[in-house]
């Protein structure tokens, strides 16, 4: 029997490619190619804007810091800064406690990652097998801490038809009752779709009823050009039992390397994902929080952040139109296109690269094939706009030339 893309295995880790990097998928699929013109890179997550002016003198400041271990939750100023900043982006219940309800991290990956393995100690005996929802596609932190908690994970399909976000209307309640942890990313990667404040209250109600965690992925929150995406915490109750939200500076600061980031939210989930982390996680050197608390205290930067974002997101209407089923997103910096016409998602994202040198990622690899159906990210490529607006119109006109003349 044929091997389909999403269920071929690597000989030299003994894992299925779904359970494997994307990123090392997409270079094994490149290799026996070269870029056909000089290479612009849209396949990472990884912002190119300007580091803050700040980062350098507050680094300055706190050098000597680095002599000495952090505290694994986070110094008092960090937490107080998160808090704040928090309470000034959203309508709150009430302000977090900065002593209880947040934990610094090194941005939200690790996060994610530990929180399953948190939850599946944290919750009750479940109802059968336990299970850890996510969508599909998704960021591929969801998958690996569901293996690592031992938990089973439960892929919901995230199509245009559902509006790219999980059909709560899907979920039956053995599934409910069995479940430790739900996952939601809004902005979505990688489509960029938000979820609105009742979609938030369904899964918080949800949550209480079956007595699961909701992990919610907000780290592209402050990427947007239309109106600004909401939080699980504004309709979380004002104990935020059962949620949690993950927020990091590298998207909205353009700090990816600084690696800082924050969860907050359900304080008795909180106390167990601390003694966890306390024990298997790194702490975050003091310098770089000192640097995340310049960035929450200031939002200039940010704005900037979006001007440039919706440069690029005006060239994209401008030069996509509405091939591939182009739609800009509500949030995050990524395109999700249909190149179904065109060969397919691997073979579209060879014949960028090897004819217009654009490294894209094939939409097949941030997902998994559905039980009794398809891949819902098969057909697809995402496409991170995270170069300067003059090569990401370059890439945007290569683009249309090579998928025009792939389409069948």
């Amino acid at each position: 029997m044929a091997m389909t893309a999403s269920s071929r295995i690597a000989p030299a880790t003994g894992l299925q490619d779904g359970e494997r990097s994307p990123f090392a998928r997409l270079t094994e699929l490149l290799a026996p190619y070269q870029p056909g013109k000089p290479l612009i890179n849209l396949s990472l997550g990884e912002p190119q804007h300007p580091v803050p002016a700040f980062v350098g003198p507050v680094l300055a400041a706190h050098i000597n810091e680095f002599g000495r271990y952090p505290i694994s939750k986070g110094i008092e100023p960090f937490r107080r800064s998160a808090s704040n900043w928090l309470a000034r982006r959203y309508r709150l219940p009430r302000a977090l406690d900065p002593e209880t309800e947040i934990l610094v991290l090194n941005g939200s990956r690790e996060g994610l990652f530990f929180a399953a393995i948190a939850a599946s100690r944290h919750v009750a005996p479940r109802k059968g097998p336990p299970a850890i929802l996510l969508p599909n596609p998704f960021y591929p932190a969801y998958a690996a801490g569901a293996r690592a908690a031992g938990c089973e994970p439960v892929f919901l399909p995230t199509t245009r038809d559902n509006g790219f976000l999980p059909d709560l209307d899907a979920l039956g309640d053995d599934l409910l009752a069995r479940t430790v942890a739900f996952y939601i990313a809004s902005p979505a990667n990688p489509q960029g779709s938000v979820a609105s404040n009742a979609y938030f209250a369904r899964i918080k109600q949800l949550a209480d009823r079956h007595g699961f965690i909701v992990l919610s992925d907000e780290c592209y929150s402050e990427i947007y050009t239309r109106t600004a995406p909401g939080s699980i915490l504004e309709n979380a109750g004002p104990d935020f039992t059962n949620v949690v939200a993950f927020q990091s500076l590298s998207k909205r600061s353009n700090l990816p390397g600084m690696r800082v980031g924050f969860v907050a939210g359900d304080k008795s989930f909180l106390a167990r994902f601390h003694e966890l982390r306390n024990v298997a996680a790194p702490q975050v050197p003091m310098p770089l929080q000192h640097v995340a608390i310049a960035a929450y205290d200031d939002e200039t930067h940010v704005d900037e952040n979006r001007r440039l974002y919706k440069i690029k997101f005006d060239l994209a209407d401008q030069i996509l139109g509405n091939r591939f089923g182009y739609q800009r997103p509500d949030g995050g910096f990524c395109l999700w296109l249909d190149v179904s016409a065109c060969g397919g998602d691997e073979q579209a994202a060879v014949n960028l690269f090897k004819d217009g040198g654009v490294r894209v990622l094939p939409g097949s690899y941030l997902a998994r094939v559905q039980p009794g159906a398809d891949n819902p990210g098969a057909g697809y490529i995402r496409v991170a706009l995270v170069q300067d607006s003059e090569t990401t119109a370059e890439a945007l006109h290569r683009m249309v030339q090579v998928l025009s003349e792939q389409r069948s």
